[in-house]
């Protein structure tokens, strides 16, 4: 039942003898929504450079360490992953979606859209992504890339509605008058799905009992700054791909910014060395300084030596773990990094969002995307018979029946690259810019 698909399959090709994890792999590569990666912005603006990551090229090296980790854990638990049917192109087809749902313009892109969608059912990354993978991508007429459940159920990392995480503080939250003066902070989104794709998750779940759906969609105790609250359980793929790309990001992105100048060794010392030293990880806290000469020496080939070395101390950590709380075991596993070692990743990735992410210079990048993205919002919702494109358009009006107009400007407006967004921003609003070629061109 994991295997199946929304819509049955009704071409049978001869001589196609790859398993259904191959074929959705195939899907999300050849997508349009994944080449799109190449152009939306990882953590560095995309034009700055041609050496940094994008949203596509850390999502490659996520699959790789994808497709490490099942490596490993084969090897420690092979009657477990094999109970489990653990499978390596299962898991880089995943990190290779994860973040296809993300819109131009990194994070500030996220909290435009959730702003402008704050009274039509908000915007969270991850939920668009399963909105892209079940409905959007026109693989099909309707069912998106139509993607085997298991897969689907990979990509599901937070297992509830928006509307029931979404705190009383942002529910009371005054609208600024202005664009410019809205705070980013005041509009994080909560992290999870969109109440009008309730029906898929539904089909999703089916083959759970009542009491595993009702578990995997609990939320944790506790709520966030602006009240939000948390789911806490996913499947055991899923969590797979969620240590990769948080390796990924903690490792790779740091490499990026050692390259591009925007942090020094001594800064870097000063705020893990001891940190690290405390935790005691085996073959990290013992080798730091050594690691730290490695990380920034100008030699490209020994910085590749250490991030190398990185990321295999943290494959090779991982754990298979039984929850012993899910009678199904795709959710009673937990692919998990013991306490120290997923301590030490966080202090890589505090330390990229406090001295990269941070910097004024990449805030102020986010905030002119974040400007970008409301104001084209603004201006499509506007009058959007008029200045939608013409399919875009017809899916707006047929939203219109059950109030999901809104919805189509976000997946319109989401599914844009950077430069795509900045070109359409200028042939709308600057002055002498954007003839009717330049705008047939978009």
């Amino acid at each position: 039942m994991w295997s199946e698909r929304r819509l049955p399959r009704v071409e049978n090709r001869d001589g196609d003898h790859r398993s259904p994890y191959q074929r959705d792999k195939a899907r999300i590569l050849h997508s349009a929504a994944f080449r799109r990666l190449q152009a939306k912005t990882q953590v560095l603006g995309v034009g700055l450079s041609d050496f940094y990551r994008t949203r596509l090229t850390h999502s490659l090296e996520a699959a790789q360490i994808g497709v490490g980790i099942c490596a490993q854990l084969s090897v420690k638990y092979p009657q477990e992953t094999s109970h489990l049917a653990l499978d390596s192109n299962l898991v880089e087809a995943l990190c290779l979606a994860h973040d296809i749902g993300h819109p131009p313009f990194g994070h500030g892109g996220e909290i435009a859209l959730n702003y402008m969608m704050s009274d039509a059912g908000g915007f969270e990354g991850n939920g668009q992504t399963f909105r892209i993978v079940t409905k959007l991508e026109p693989y099909t007429k309707e069912h998106g890339m139509n993607l085997s459940r298991r897969a689907i159920l990979g990509l599901v990392k937070y297992p509830n509605f928006i509307s029931r995480l979404r705190g009383t503080n942002s529910e009371t939250a005054t609208k600024p008058d202005k664009l410019r003066v809205v705070k980013a902070h005041d509009w994080l989104p909560p992290k999870g799905l969109f109440d009008c794709d309730a029906s898929i998750f539904d089909w999703l779940t089916a083959p759970f009992s009542t009491a595993d759906k009702d578990l995997y969609m609990a939320l944790k105790p506790g709520k966030s700054s602006l009240g939000h609250s948390k789911t806490q359980h996913k499947s055991v793929d899923c969590s797979i791909m969620e240590l990769a790309d948080d390796i990924a990001y903690g490792v790779h992105d740091l490499e990026d910014a050692i390259v591009m100048g925007m942090i020094n060794q001594a800064e870097f010392d000063d705020f893990m060395q001891a940190r690290i030293s405390d935790l005691q990880v085996e073959g990290l806290s013992n080798n730091f300084s050594q690691l730290s000469q490695r990380l920034f020496n100008q030699e490209h080939y020994e910085r590749k030596n250490a991030i190398g070395a990185l990321v295999n101390l943290f494959i090779t950590a991982i754990e298979l773990v039984p929850l012993n709380k899910f009678e199904s075991p795709l959710l009673d596993f937990q692919a998990q990094m013991p306490e120290q070692y997923g301590q030490a990743l966080d202090l890589f990735k505090q330390f990229v969002y406090l001295k990269v992410i941070q910097k004024p210079e990449i805030q102020l990048l986010e905030y002119k995307g974040q400007q970008t993205v409301m104001e084209l919002f603004e201006a499509f919702a506007s009058d959007p018979e008029r200045l939608l494109p013409l399919n875009t358009r017809m899916r707006w009006q047929n939203a219109l029946e059950q109030n999901l107009g809104m919805r189509v400007i976000a997946d319109y407006i989401s599914g844009m690259t950077d430069e795509f967004a900045s070109r359409l921003y200028s042939n709308m609003f600057v002055p002498k810019r954007g003839g009717t070629h330049d705008t047939l061109s978009l």
